[in-house]
């Protein structure tokens, strides 16, 4: 019987960084080799440059860079009895592939080329990759371990390549984003394709907050009859082990390789995955970047409260400041509310009001302003003193700007630019109001968080007297229904109709959504966790003569 002791590095690692995440390399290797004999250290996708690279991967010393960084690994492993299977970007021939190498005792045994290039959603490989056409399959110990790369295992073609070419074993390494519901889709899937090839599958994933993505490992194996074998939590960078049995009948079922070792980390329900996905993402933009800290606009109302119960979970009381800028039209209930969350969190809370800033703004606009009606340019002025305020306090003190926009309000442009949109990061861009309620609620059910009157309130801006979201959109449950459907879907007003509803309300928010893409090329980035977001997802242009309609 032979064993492979694998070691899943979960790691967190920084695009661009090829030094420190080298550096990681060889501290992994390390260890395991100090824990167990011959280990197999598996590694994510493009480990070396972190994941996605983007344009990075078109600087000429890219080649250099990956070439110093494999010397250093190499020299580390140089009378090492460890195998590293360890992405990375290759260049070749004038190409650049995304490919992942099995490195033992200072040589690269082999190099597989990625063959299924994602180009979707937020994937553009196709612009910097060429395809791999090859399977690879490497001895290891004995057992023939095949090779494949994120998106090859979502299509059928490689996997059953390496199947054919006498894999006994297949590892897969990835840099696979978050959505919400991804962890059953990918059990799932590997599934199917152990069943399909008599396989077991060994899926590395990275963690760790990229920009507006997020990654949330739950790494894992699955047996050749689709079992998964074992589980690594998510979003907890990590070294977990498994065995792999190979011989002598090892799984029982005509010899299939029995995987041991790593228990089943349950999976989160949705709601908690996607609360870690926010106050990961949130960490590490702050982090990565090197902000001191955090300062957001606290208001009173759900969205602003939402984020700030992210902030602290992310970096720490400390590390947070909430900032209540009141003004004629802001309720008592709001100061009040927003004074007992801070509170409640042990965060700085300052009070500025905005009244006397307005006031010097208005009279520096009398003259031009004469003769004209009281409309939303008063209301939008409102906000851009708050953002004034909240960007002077950003550049004294090195603390990044919250915003607290909803991807509800955002898709309408119920928003200000240069007021409400003014920041750096927006940890709640991708999260429609309807859910804002439901996370306040589930974070509650952790502990004391958010008043209970903030959430049950009815939203409003406060720019008005007795002004209510509601007055200018549709009831958030209808506006979410529209926009999931035609945003997220794709969906056509006529077939957003033809579900049931109103043909009035679909096309007005339809238009809104079209019209308001100016305002959200401008807005920060902010957390992914819906299969598509404003950013990366979706790519409108801004300057159009399309009409919505079928």
């Amino acid at each position: 019987m032979t064993t492979l002791n694998i070691l899943m590095a979960q790691l967190n690692t920084l695009v661009g960084d090829f030094e420190g995440n080298t550096r990681k390399v060889i501290d992994v290797i390390a260890r395991a080799e100090q824990s167990r004999a011959a280990p197999v250290v598996v590694f994510p996708e493009l480990t070396l440059s972190g994941y996605p690279p983007e344009d990075l991967l078109l600087r000429p010393s890219i080649e250099l860079r990956v070439e110093r960084a494999l010397e250093q690994i190499h020299a580390a492993m140089a009378d090492s009895s460890a195998y590293a299977v360890l992405g990375y970007p290759r260049k070749d021939g004038g190409q650049l592939y995304n490919v992942a190498a099995v490195l033992h005792r200072g040589e690269t045994l082999a190099e597989y080329r990625k063959q299924s290039l994602p180009n979707y959603q937020v994937f553009d490989e196709k612009r910097y990759f060429s395809p791999g056409a090859e399977a690879c399959v490497v001895e290891i110990n004995g057992v023939q371990v095949g090779l494949s790369i994120c998106e090859d295992i979502w299509e059928a073609g490689p996997s059953a390549q390496a199947a054919a070419a006498g894999a006994q074993l297949l590892v897969n390494i990835n840099s696979s984003p978050y959505h919400r519901g991804k962890r059953s889709e990918r059990w799932d899937l590997l599934s199917q394709r152990a069943r399909e090839n008599g396989l077991p599958i060994v899926y590395v994933n990275q963690v760790g907050g990229q920009d507006e993505l997020v990654f949330d490992g739950g790494s894992f194996a699955v047996s050749a009859n689709g079992e998964v074998a074992g589980a690594a939590p998510n979003y907890e960078e990590g070294e977990y082990w498994l065995s792999a049995e190979f011989g002598a009948d090892a799984g029982s079922e005509s010899g299939a390789p029995a995987l041991s070792g790593l228990d089943v980390c349950p999976p989160l329900d949705e709601m908690a995955a996607t609360w870690q996905a926010l106050v990961l993402g949130v960490r590490d933009y702050v982090n990565k970047n090197g902000f001191r800290g955090v300062v957001l606009g606290l208001s009173g109302g759900v969205d602003s409260a939402l984020t700030l119960a992210i902030a602290v979970d992310a970096l720490g009381a400390d590390r947070v400041e909430a900032v209540m800028m009141p003004f004629r039209y802001t309720a008592q209930m709001s100061v009040e509310d927003a004074a007992k969350q801070s509170e409640t969190l042990g965060v700085t809370h300052k009070v500025i009001s905005i009244e006397s800033i307005y006031e010097s703004f208005m009279a520096s606009l009398e003259d031009e302003f004469a003769g004209t009606e009281v409309d939303t340019t008063e209301e939008n002025l409102q906000a851009r003193c708050r953002g004034v305020l909240l960007m002077s306090i950003s550049n004294k003190k090195g603390f990044l700007v919250l915003t607290t926009g909803n991807k509800s309000e955002l898709a309408v442009g119920y928003s200000t630019l240069y007021g409400d949109m003014a920041g750096g990061f927006d940890p709640i861009k991708d999260v429609p109001k309807t859910l804002v309620f439901e996370l306040c609620r589930y974070r509650n059910s952790l502990g004391p968080c958010i008043p209970q009157r903030v959430i049950d309130r009815p939203p409003s801006a406060e720019l008005r007297p007795d002004q209510k979201d509601e007055d200018s959109l549709p009831p958030y449950d209808v506006l979410d229904r529209i926009l999931a459907l035609y945003v997220e879907e794709d969906y056509s007003a006529e077939a957003i109709i033809a579900t049931g509803l109103d043909r009035e309300q679909v096309e007005r928010v339809v238009r809104l959504v079209d019209l308001n893409e100016y305002k959200r090329r401008q807005a920060p980035i902010g957390v992914r966790i819906t299969r598509r977001g404003f950013g990366r997802d979706r790519r409108y242009p801004i300057t159009s003569g399309w009409k919505p309609g079928h």
